[in-house]
């Protein structure tokens, strides 16, 4: 098509001298135009320019539109094909990137705006250095000690408890779980010792993690203030700080420390078999808690006689106000009944936590709790050792009547003995 409208043009401007010139004036008045767009965007704004276009001085313009037929002809096909193409609309120019400011309302808390002016030539690398973990000092990091900066950095976490904070103070903390961590293996070596159903556990099934879960909580911050760890062990199943049993804990924490253990909270079928053996057997339960060991040290010294009342006392908080399903309000032992919860517990001093001696206190305070994990954990769990020596039993029984017989009067004599 354009081939053929270039060809037509030849032709006529051959004919006809004056068509040439026609034409070159024509081609002068869009130039004219075009130069004029372009300075609505690049020339600074004037009254002077307000008029866009400008009339040529020799009245070309109109000489083209008052052509005669052969001349308007021809200028309408040149015209055809550039008039009609859509032309581009150009944007406005773009000022520097210094001159912007953020949209948003919180200027100046931001890490990086745009529009700041650093100073550095660009491909400037920053290296900020992270604070280096506090020195020991003259108290060299032991397995069977608390260091100091331990308990600094806890006191620490607890007045900056945010994620940005613990991010730049990385290194202390670090070292502080692993003083922790070096601590808690030697405290699993003692209560071994003290407990034979306690197994040498990784540190992962023993110590909790700091983080909290704040999904469904009022306290917004993200971290645990205390380094703590608990064994959930049991003959029949060795899970560490998880499981359905009666727990040794340990919890270190400026001015929050303690030490403690029995069943937080059991399930319907623990608690179930802990009131019967309160409605059946109390004085089980009874005898553990008027021990001495554990009146001196996790009841507030109290006597016999009281010692159950100091026992009710540490666990009323989550206690039902009225008494459980099946039992009479009459009870003897309602109090006990009423429990939901089975722990005692008794606090450690920064001093006590800081001393060298720490590691035998603590196990010392785990031989006074021994009795009681072991009475909850064996009334929950009985031990399948004793159920299957039941059971040969009754299967030797009805083999040989004669020798139940004989065995019911020998059993008999014995309970009367007694």
């Amino acid at each position: 098509m354009a081939r053929k409208s270039t060809e037509t043009l030849d032709k006529k401007e051959a004919k006809d001298p004056s068509f040439g010139d026609l034409k070159r004036k024509h081609e002068s008045t869009r130039g004219s135009r075009r130069a004029a767009t372009k300075s609505k965007y690049f020339q600074p704004d004037s009254e002077d320019d307000s008029e866009v276009e400008e009339a040529p001085e020799d009245g070309s313009s109109s000489a083209v539109v008052e052509s005669g037929d052969d001349s308007g002809d021809v200028s309408s096909e040149a015209l055809s094909e550039d008039e009609q193409r859509p032309k581009k609309r150009k944007g406005p120019a773009f000022t520097k990137a210094t001159e912007t400011a953020p949209s948003s309302g919180s200027k100046g808390k931001e890490l990086w705006r745009q529009g700041v002016n650093t100073g550095l030539a660009p491909g400037t690398q920053i290296i900020i250095k992270k604070p280096k973990p506090r020195t020991p000092g003259k108290t060299p990091y032991l397995d069977i000690t608390i260091h100091p900066n331990t308990m600094l950095f806890l006191k620490d976490l607890k007045a900056n408890n945010d994620r940005e904070w613990l991010k730049m103070y990385d290194a202390d903390y670090r070292s502080s779980l692993k003083d922790w961590n070096s601590f808690v293996e030697s405290l699993t070596e003692e209560l071994t010792k003290i407990d034979d159903t306690v197994p040498e556990l990784p540190l992962k099934d023993v110590v909790f993690r700091i983080y909290r879960d704040i999904r469904f909580s009022k306290d917004p911050t993200p971290y645990k203030p205390y380094f703590s760890a608990a064994w959930l062990v049991h003959h029949a199943s060795r899970t560490g700080r998880k499981g359905p049993y009666a727990a040794y804990y340990v919890q270190i924490s400026p001015n929050d420390s303690f030490v403690g253990g029995g069943y937080w909270s059991p399930d319907a079928r623990a608690l179930a078999a802990l009131r019967t053996t309160i409605d059946k057997n109390p004085q089980r339960l009874k005898d553990v808690l008027m021990n001495d060991k554990m009146r001196a040290e996790f009841l507030s010294g109290s006597s016999t006689k009281t010692a159950v009342k100091s026992f009710v006392k540490t666990n009323s908080e989550t206690a039902l106000k009225t008494k459980p399903k099946g039992y009479d309000a009459g009870h003897t032992d309602i109090d006990l009944l009423r429990l939901r919860r089975f722990t005692v517990g008794t606090k450690l001093t920064d001093a006590e936590v800081l001393d060298a001696q720490v590691l035998r206190r603590i196990a010392d305070l785990f031989s006074a709790l021994h009795p009681f994990i072991a009475c909850l954990n064996r009334i929950v769990l009985p031990d399948p050792g004793e159920e299957e020596d039941d059971d040969e039993d009754d299967e030797g029984g009805d083999e040989d009547g004669e020798a139940e017989d004989e065995q019911d009067g020998e059993s008999g004599t014995e309970v009367s003995d007694a």
